[in-house]
């Protein structure tokens, strides 16, 4: 999850999703409620830890950042030098794991097929849709942080580039440099409220409706192959936080008006075959450790 948060447009919550501890991870982080408000006034160390699933936070926080601290400039420079090789391995990964993935719907029925297109859609045009205007004040602050916090956690959907399309991330790279308090605070308390809210409703639709749901998140995988096509032209851009501008809008191309557009080897052969090694690589961890495996809660 920490490398795949890395790389712009890559969701950690599609990491989470593709290996397995989707619903544990809701679980856990829907635990963190009155009872464990009331655990932790009491002074209850060993039940607060016990109810909020600590092993399995403490496990997946140390994982994250060790892989932030050990991957962050690697995957950083392959950002700046090679994005597309780097894109066409994740291309692979993702659409291994959703063509996997779907052999955990127990039952394909026309509310299964319908809910798989329904999330393969939003996935394209959330990827493709420009950037759009806001809600101005604190509460568009607050919303923003709603919205971007439910989006990291959805499977294929990035919260950073939830940001970009809402118009926002510019706004929040600025309080972030600045330190605004006011401003953090209330993006802070939206993030809470939709982190809160959002895992509470993902774990009761894998509880009620466990195949529905597993096709509506695998066809959000496949959805955001769109956004980690390898080749794109640019449509629109934003402020990065060192003042660079970062592409904010853009669209699948094939190879060759790539190189038209952009005047860079779209280096087809390497692509493929990254791609090819990030499919191998998923479905050889499925038959070794059978890894790939979405349980009920």
């Amino acid at each position: 999850m920490g490398a795949a948060d890395i790389v712009p447009g890559v969701s950690g919550g599609t990491m989470a999703f593709i290996t397995g501890i989707y619903p544990t991870l809701l679980r856990s982080i829907a635990s963190f409620d009155l009872q464990a408000l009331k655990l932790l006034l009491r002074g209850d160390i060993a039940g607060i830890w016990n109810h909020v699933n600590g092993r399995f936070i403490v496990a997946l926080l140390a994982g994250i950042a060790t892989s932030l601290i050990t991957l962050a400039r690697g995957i950083s420079w392959l950002l700046q030098h090679y994005p597309q090789p780097l894109w066409g391995f994740f291309f692979g990964l993702i659409a291994a794991s959703a063509l996997l993935l779907l052999k955990q719907v127990p039952h394909w029925r026309w509310r299964q097929v319908l809910a798989l297109l329904l999330g393969t859609v939003l996935a394209l045009v959330v990827g493709l849709m420009p950037r759009a205007g806001f809600v101005e004040g604190n509460v568009g602050v607050f919303l923003a942080g709603f919205i971007a916090i439910c989006a990291m956690i959805l499977p294929g959907i990035s919260g950073s580039f939830i940001l970009v399309l809402l118009g926002m991330y510019s706004t929040v790279l600025a309080a972030l440099k600045g330190f605004d308090v006011v401003f953090l605070a209330i993006f802070a308390c939206g993030a809470a409220a939709g982190l809160m809210s959002f895992s509470r409703l993902l774990q009761w639709l894998m509880e009620h409706y466990f195949g529905i749901t597993v096709a509506l998140l695998t066809g959000f995988l496949f959805g955001s192959l769109s956004i980690v096509w390898p080749w794109k032209r640019v449509l629109d851009w934003v402020v990065g936080s060192h003042g660079e501008l970062k592409p904010a809008q853009q669209w699948p191309v094939l190879p060759d008006e790539f190189l038209v557009r952009t005047g860079d080897d779209p280096m087809v052969a390497v692509c493929v075959m990254l791609a090819v090694t990030g499919f191998l690589l998923v479905w050889l961890i499925d038959r070794r450790w059978g890894r790939l495996q979405i349980e009920s809660t």
